[in-house]
């Protein structure tokens, strides 16, 4: 039979940042990605991230700076990548970008629409039930799950369609699983399940000490030969990034790779992602939002234990 050719077939391995828009740098070489934040104003009464405690809290005029290399070009910004400053709820440009460092981009956001951005207000409404909190995140959680797959290998397969054409398509490669940092971590392995049905799902459970507030590991499991896999990180929220520090140099002791890592969260502070890049330049990040406020109740209230 005539091989029928897929015309959209997709790229093998990491999937591409989707084209600018109009008034936007491309991609490519010499192009940059910039996402803004707007500075708190006058009389702003949202209480600071918890990451804003001890990075400084000077302010600028116009916005902050937080493109690719954080070299402040953005106009009226300061030095982009500093964590914690503002204090207010922001708007962040609807394009995708990529913070590059390193030769590489570690940092990706989704693409930034409506729906998305309605699942964020819904998750940060404090008056929102919590009906509508857990609909409205278990989706937020589908969209970054679907993007984290688009960026493991895939490799190219013929099949056999009922009519007994040949179809040139891709299929995912064995060896990958993910890791759930409980236990906010956890409210995301439904949602990998619903995409990857016999996938492999190890846990880590970090809590803060509660004299010295560092991170500690208090029981970590994971598939016998995730040194040999590729990993799914999952923590929705990204504040300081000290507990995804910890869970990262755990499967370092296990023969993980950190350029093997993907860490799924939906929600960062400029701090906490520039911190896990900073320990760790090779691991990719992948979120939906990046703002000096992080939605810190999150788990509580997905459980029910608020």
């Amino acid at each position: 039979m005539e091989a029928m050719p897929c015309r959209d077939r997709r790229v093998v391995g990491p999937v591409g940042v989707p084209a600018a828009e109009p008034g936007m740098p491309a991609s490519g070489e010499g192009g940059q990605r910039q996402l803004r934040f707007a500075e708190p104003g006058p009389g702003s009464g949202d209480s600071p991230s918890p990451d804003s405690s001890g990075s400084g809290s000077g302010s600028a005029e116009g916005s902050r700076c937080y493109c690719a290399g954080g070299n402040g070009c953005c106009a009226g910004g300061g030095g982009g990548g500093g964590g914690g400053e503002g204090d207010a709820e922001a708007a962040t440009t609807t394009t995708p970008h990529e913070w590059r460092g390193s030769g590489s981009a570690q940092l990706k956001l989704l693409p930034m629409n409506d729906q998305i951005r309605e699942l964020q207000t819904i998750i940060r409404d404090k008056t929102a039930s919590r009906g509508d909190f857990v609909f409205s995140a278990d989706r937020l959680i589908r969209l970054v799950v679907e993007e984290g797959l688009n960026r493991l290998p895939y490799t190219e397969c013929t099949v056999t369609t009922p009519t007994g054409y040949k179809y040139e398509g891709v299929k995912f490669e064995k060896g990958n699983c993910g890791v759930s940092i409980m236990r906010s971590g956890e409210a995301m392995e439904q949602g990998l399940r619903d995409c990857c049905r016999s996938i492999r799902i190890g846990k880590i459970l970090i809590q803060s000490d509660e004299e010295t507030q560092r991170a500690k590991v208090y029981y970590a499991k994971f598939p016998p030969d995730i040194y040999r896999r590729k990993v799914l990180l999952m923590y929705p929220i990204l504040s300081t990034g000290n507990t995804v520090i910890e869970a990262v140099k755990v499967l370092i002791e296990h023969g993980v790779q950190p350029n093997v890592i993907i860490l799924l969260s939906l929600f960062s502070t400029p701090h906490g992602a520039k911190s896990i890049i900073q320990e760790f330049p090779d691991i990719t990040i992948l979120t939906t939002e990046v703002h000096p406020v992080a939605p810190t109740h999150f788990g509580q209230k997905y459980f029910g234990t608020d």
